[in-house]
């Protein structure tokens, strides 16, 4: 017998035997162990994409709960799927269920009753979490928490995943197809993650080199299981085995190739990521999609100065506990200005982030950023009423206290680049809670000698006056290193200005920051003005001369207490100043306003004129309404109302979204290839040059198809034996294939061409023939021939073969031409030399004998 080629004592029979069809479902024999190491693998692959939620809840174990249990659950469903043959509507409703049944106690464990038993509410965000959760994880600042349906996320995606990878690892044939959910869960955990990828290299390097080598394993034992199958069927159920220290030695090479091969692969990896990544500003969902808020509706905090120092001066706004001595409370960094009023960017909706979970907004310490320290601020709120949120710095997460905790969490928002909190629901009495901050940046003058400025993003500002860059210009002269020009506009204002609230008994000093006020502040002979009127000036000067700065709103006291207690912030404890952003460093506080104490100069008192009588004056003419400059900013409704094209809405989620298809894409174009080939083959076979040829054709395409389902003919048969043999592996279109291969035969052996329309009726039976084939087989199996390459790669090799044996065919009849041109030379040089030597001409019998000897 033979088997694989190779002769054994039973006697030489055909080299390859048609597949049996394949069956699906794991009652044909998928070992335990190898489906125990299947699930283990999928464990480990889709976990990594689980971890790319990592940032979005802050590290916490619930999401890693709730991700790994759907994988679990995934897995344990699909295995019963194929255990049981499930069809796809058994299989997604119990889905179902397994989904509502195990996510109270994973997806939602803050609204289920005890934790994991179920409730009204609990049933409510499984029933609407996977429609809202995606919107809701992408539209709340990260951390998200763990309420609200957040973890409905990790919990559905893992299970889909599992469930879709462990069918197509259990119930189809080839296993690659298995990669392709796991790339979705890695691409979901990306896309719906943060900027801190979390260790991106090393999870990339455990996906590519795990996945290599379960597919590498995968593919050998599918070998050894066919190779046991055929030769079992050829020996009537008895399995030939070839050398075991031979398989070995073979096994142990492959592994060894493998081995190598991932370790190379690992090594260039490492290397290159830091250069590939170098600078690299990486994009996800959550940059894109604006939250639900608008800026246009929540005023400057800078607006209500005059009203904390005039009609609150002695109130207390709230109580804040913990302050060290010299950091103050900060309300808003404000960065736009219009001409009218200086604010926060009304376009930078997108960076205030709703709140997700309070307690945990950033995870940066001290010791993350230099020069800056970490403390916990207590604030209980008096009479401030505002949406603006108190705090100290950076804010790392708030404790909600009191009545209105629940409330306040849901309509907090927060901007991470500004370190600005905002409530959509102004602060009451009675609001407390406890923040934990990152102080500002404190450094000595020294350490910012010679420091370029950052390198910031700035809103473009608008109606700021003329006199603003010409005194820039004057204040800070020949000035060329960048700290001494922002220092020297701060120290100039604060020695050469003098203070005044325009409370009664001070000199008179109007309220606002509006081109006009700042224009009559520094047209002055004498600056006259208070926190709001130097800050402003000082930011848009600055800006003017293109240094990154903004102003700051917020309260420090006069006197801070020993020892960092309680501090009782009034009304005239409201201060302004400016913040300068410096590389590498960050943003430097600087304070233009000067002293309280530095009251203006009273003017000198002139003599008193005499009155003149009074004369009735002719009334002024009329005069034109003056033209507005074109730089005039807008009314906020106005730029609200600003429409934006479809693309600057939405280009930037189309780019993310076209990017993350990218490796699909690499992955469908080995298909499309496939498919667009075949779809040629078949079209140079129906348009043949002649009829016969076309009927050939016809039924090359039968045997293409039963190729690429996996019942490849023997090559050494006719069309009869190739029918008999595909009509044992698909019984239903039996009759058909037999009748097919007989008019093949008829049609080039047989007398005369075949006409047109028999050419078209013998296709159009080919057609049924091929659908019936189809339907013999499950949807994987049509799927996976549809786009199977082995046809048209053994007819390549078919065709390489007849090149390769044409060409020997005409190097033999060459090389006898060639003979026999020689031949022919030799016997005509022979007849000249007689000639010449007077011999005369042979006879024919002569030259016949000559000729004999040499062909002899």
């Amino acid at each position: 017998m033979m088997i694989r080629g190779k002769r054994t004592e039973a006697g030489p029979v055909a080299s390859k035997l048609p597949r049996q069809p394949r069956q699906r479902g794991l009652r044909l024999g998928f070992p335990w162990v190898q489906i125990g190491i299947d699930a283990a693998v999928l464990v480990v692959l889709l976990g990594l994409g689980i971890l790319g939620f990592h940032d979005t809840f802050a590290g916490g174990w619930r999401y890693l709960v709730a991700g790994f249990g759907g994988i679990v659950l995934g897995l344990g469903l699909a295995l019963t799927s194929a255990y049981l043959r499930w069809n796809v509507w058994r299989t997604a409703g119990a889905a179902i269920i397994v989904y509502l049944v195990f996510g109270f106690a994973l997806a939602a464990p803050v609204e289920a009753a005890a934790g994991f038993l179920p409730s009204l509410d609990s049933l409510l965000v499984l029933a609407t979490g996977p429609i809202t959760a995606w919107k809701d994880i992408l539209t709340v600042a990260a951390p998200v928490g763990i309420n609200g349906g957040m973890l409905v996320a990790p919990y559905l995606s893992g299970m889909i995943t599992a469930l879709v990878a462990g069918l197509l690892a259990w119930r189809v044939r080839m296993p690659y197809w298995t990669i392709i959910p796991v790339l979705v869960l890695t691409a979901v955990g990306i896309m719906f993650g943060t900027k801190d990828a979390p260790m991106a290299l090393v999870r990339g390097m455990v996906l590519v080199m795990a996945s290599v080598a379960w597919l590498a394993w995968r593919h050998h034992r599918m070998r050894v299981q066919g190779t046991q199958a055929e030769s079992s069927a050829e020996t009537g159920g008895t399995t030939t085995v070839s050398n075991p220290a031979t398989a070995r030695k073979m096994l142990w090479s492959r592994v060894g190739m493998g081995a190598a091969v991932l370790a190379v692969a690992g090594l260039l990896t490492t290397a290159a990521s830091p250069l590939l990544l170098q600078g690299q500003d990486r994009k996800v969902l959550r940059d894109v999609v604006d939250p639900p808020i608008e800026l246009f509706d929540y005023p400057s905090p800078l607006m209500k100065f005059r009203q904390y120092v005039k009609d609150q001066h002695e109130e207390v706004l709230f109580t804040v506990d913990g302050l060290p001595e010299g950091q103050r409370v900060r309300l808003a960094a404000l960065d736009a200005y219009d001409g009218m009023v200086y604010t926060v960017n009304p376009q930078s909706g997108g960076n205030f982030s709703p709140v997700g979970d309070a307690s945990k907004l950033t995870e940066t310490s001290e010791t993350e950023i230099p020069n800056r320290t970490s403390g916990t601020l207590d604030f209980t709120i008096e009479a401030y009423n505002g949406v603006w949120l108190p705090g100290g710095g950076k804010l790392n997460g708030a404790e909600l206290q009191g009545p209105r905790a629940d409330q306040l969490s849901q309509s907090l928002y927060y901007n991470d680049g500004n370190e600005t909190a905002l409530s959509t629901i102004p602060l009451q009495r009675g609001d407390s809670y406890s923040a934990d901050v990152v102080y500002p940046v404190q450094v000595e003058p020294e350490d910012l000698e010679g420091q370029d400025f950052g390198e910031i993003v700035m809103p473009e500002l608008a109606g700021v006056p003329q006199i603003v860059p010409e005194k820039a210009a004057e204040l800070t002269g020949n000035q060329d290193q960048p700290f001494a020009i922002a220092s020297g506009l701060a120290s100039t204002l604060h020695e050469s200005g003098a203070f005044s609230n325009g409370r009664e008994g001070e000199v008179t000093s109007l309220s606002g920051h509006y081109a006009g006020r700042v224009t009559q502040l520094l047209d002055a002979e004498q600056w006259i003005g208070d926190d709001e009127q130097y800050a402003v000036a000082m930011s848009l000067m600055a800006r003017s001369l293109d240094i990154p700065a903004r102003v700051v709103m917020g309260f420090y006291p006069e006197n801070y207490p020993e020892g960092g207690g309680p501090v009782q912030i009034k009304g005239k404890d409201v201060h302004a100043w400016v913040e300068v952003n410096f590389e590498n460093i960050g943003w430097i506080a600087l304070d233009p306003t000067p002293d309280k104490d530095n009251v203006p100069t009273p003017p000198q008192q002139e003599p008193q004129s005499t009155p003149k009588p009074q004369v009735l004056q002719p009334p002024p003419p009329p005069q034109e309404q003056a033209d507005l400059p074109p730089d005039t900013a807008p009314e906020p409704q106005d730029a609200e109302q600003e429409d934006r094209s479809w693309w600057d809405q939405w280009g930037q989620l189309v780019m993310i979204v076209v990017y993350s298809l990218i490796p699909l894409i690499i992955l469908l174009i080995p298909l499309i290839i496939i498919a667009l080939l075949k779809g040629r083959r078949r079209k140079r076979r129906r348009a043949a040059d002649t009829p016969a040829e076309q009927v050939s054709g016809g039924w090359s395409e039968v045997i293409s198809l039963a190729t690429d389902l996996g019942s490849e003919p023997q090559r050494s048969g006719t069309r009869r034996e190739h029918a008999g043999q595909l009509a044992g592996t698909f019984p239903t279109a039996a009759a058909g294939t037999a009748l097919l291969a007989r008019r093949a035969d008829q049609a080039v052996f047989g007398p005369g061409e075949p006409s047109e329309a028999q050419v078209a009726d013998y296709w159009a039976r080919v057609d049924e023939n091929i659908a019936g084939m189809r339907d013999s087989v499950g949807g994987w199996a049509r799927f996976r021939a549809k786009y199977s390459p082995r046809s048209l790669v053994l007819e390549a090799r078919a065709r390489g073969r007849r090149r390769r044996q044409a060409k020997r065919l005409q190097r033999r009849a060459a090389r006898i031409r060639q003979a026999e041109r020689r031949r022919g030379d030799r016997t005509a040089e022979r007849q000249t030399r007689a000639a010449r030597r007077g011999d005369g001409h042979p006879s024919v019998r002569t030259v016949d004998q000559q000729a004999r000897k040499e062909q002899e």
